[in-house]
């Protein structure tokens, strides 16, 4: 069993692998990491039995505490933290590697563990959207950023004193009847049309492109393009416990 820790702005979560399989998984707010001890002791939420993790990872995008290094020394294997260094199975042409989002290259690394061998678009839906390539190589190229949903309904309202702060949840007409549907409308839907326009891009360069589409936010495609796309809530975890299955393979050889 592996344990994948996956430490956001405001939420901490955790998988549990058995292989390649997601045994189960959990969150909690903050980043203490409280939910360690209670894996360990088998009261963590959804969990019925005590956890011994054989191997674990962590990454994070902010600077961990005290008391999550506290946490972490509890476990009872060893542990990797991912970051620019980590040898992964991609080799990265990114020109800041250290500046690069882990979650953005685990989730390239777990779009290629399902797919290598294919050109792939990695697109992540979250409080940013992510773009970011793969060759048929297996090189991560990198990618391009841009505001999330929330991030765009809230600058309207911060820079528009005029217009109100809508919510994402509601109608979204090809036209907007009022001001708020016109918002949201115009937000989602110009969401949608920037990331068809991204697929559409690459797939024209790249005839074999697959597309990975992963984050908190969904969109409806056009059908031309549905078929060439794989949801997959759980990618950067996967990414994750590939890397760490990457990393311990070498150990494994050598017993």
């Amino acid at each position: 069993m592996k344990l994948i820790i996956d430490i956001g702005n405001t939420i901490s979560k955790y998988f549990l692998f058995d292989g390649d399989n997601l045994e189960g998984h959990g969150s909690e707010l903050g980043h203490t990491l409280g939910i360690i001890p209670q894996l360990l002791r088998g009261t963590a939420p959804g969990q019925g039995k005590a956890v011994c993790p054989e191997a674990a990872i962590v990454s994070s995008v902010v600077d961990l505490s005290a008391e999550a290094e506290k946490n972490l020394q509890l476990l009872p294997c060893s542990l990797v933290r991912f970051n620019a260094q980590t040898p992964t199975p991609l080799i990265n042409k990114y020109r800041t590697p250290n500046t690069l989002g882990t979650d953005r290259l685990a989730a390239a690394v777990g779009a290629w563990a399902s797919r290598p061998g294919h050109p792939l678009l990695i697109i992540d839906a979250g409080s940013c959207i992510t773009f970011d390539f793969v060759t048929a190589e297996g090189e991560y190229l990198g990618g391009n950023i841009a505001p999330g949903l929330h991030a765009r309904l809230q600058a309207i309202d911060d820079y528009f004193p005029r217009l109100p702060l809508v919510e994402p949840e509601g109608p979204t007409p090809e036209l907007g009847y009022d001001t708020e549907t016109a918002i949201r409308a115009g937000v989602i839907e110009g969401m949608r049309h920037e990331i068809e326009g991204y697929i559409h891009h690459f797939m024209a360069k790249y005839p074999q492109l697959l597309v990975f589409l992963t984050g908190g936010d969904e969109f409806n495609f056009v059908d031309t393009i549905k078929s060439r796309i794989f949801a997959d809530q759980f990618l950067v975890p996967r990414g994750l416990n590939h890397i760490l299955s990457h990393i311990e393979a070498p150990k494994t050889e050598q017993k």
